[in-house]
């Protein structure tokens, strides 16, 4: 199992997400789906693993939301794959082919150590591109970078895209935790639920979870 950097999700996952694992995050803008990429990447960092970090942000953009959550990447940081030109390689939200190949070469040149991938991209392809286009290309890029001893987490905006799109990209996916809000009268209360997760047994409950400058915890949720 690979740790997700949140001590409270691994308890929920008996470790972690499964070594050589695809992982959906889903939710509403603003829930705070990045961080869970934050703290997955940080705990790769710290682990020396290789962590790769694409994005459709700029570098200094990622770097002051994850201040925010009080994670510092000035001592190690990621392999940057974004949109400015601060990044190792630039991002061209507009290539799936390029994307693509570029993410595949940056593993086999790092194939002695276990991979981190995290990306924030897939809600922007799905805008640019025909959904089975998307669908083909990570089906193959799954399939290449399995090869190698690898987690890849991507995140996913709800309520931007048709309910079968949302349902293939799941289904794509070994693993997807889902972030809600949920309205309890005057209250609006963030759940987690683990949807599934490969070689997890089915968890149907839902989470309360909040974020604090040292982490996320995350508790049953009691109504």
């Amino acid at each position: 199992m690979v740790s997700t950097g949140i001590s409270s999700i691994d308890g929920l996952l008996n470790g972690g997400f499964p070594e050589k694992s695809t992982v959906l995050i889903v939710g509403p803008p603003g829930i705070g789906k990045e961080a869970l990429g934050y703290w997955f990447t940080h705990a790769g960092l710290v682990q020396n693993d290789f962590s790769i970090y694409a994005t459709r942000l700029s570098v200094h953009e990622v770097l002051q939301d994850l201040r925010a959550f009080g994670i510092d990447f000035s001592q190690r940081v990621p392999f940057w794959y974004s949109s400015d030109g601060n990044s190792q390689i630039k991002l061209n939200i507009n290539d799936l082919t390029n994307i693509s190949y570029n993410i595949k070469e940056i593993m086999k040149k790092n194939a002695d150590r276990r991979s981190r991938i995290v990306t924030d991209i897939l809600s922007s392809l799905l805008m640019l591109n025909p959904p089975e286009t998307v669908y083909r290309f990570l089906t193959q890029l799954f399939e290449d970078i399995k090869q190698y001893d690898s987690v890849f987490l991507a995140t996913l905006e709800e309520g931007m895209h048709p309910p079968n799109v949302l349902a293939a990209m799941q289904q794509l996916f070994d693993g997807v935790i889902e972030l809600k809000l949920y309205e309890e009268g005057l209250r609006v209360i963030p759940l987690l639920r683990i949807r599934k997760m490969r070689g997890v047994p089915p968890q149907p409950g839902y989470y309360n979870f909040s974020f604090s400058k040292t982490g996320m915890e995350v508790k049953p949720y009691v109504q």
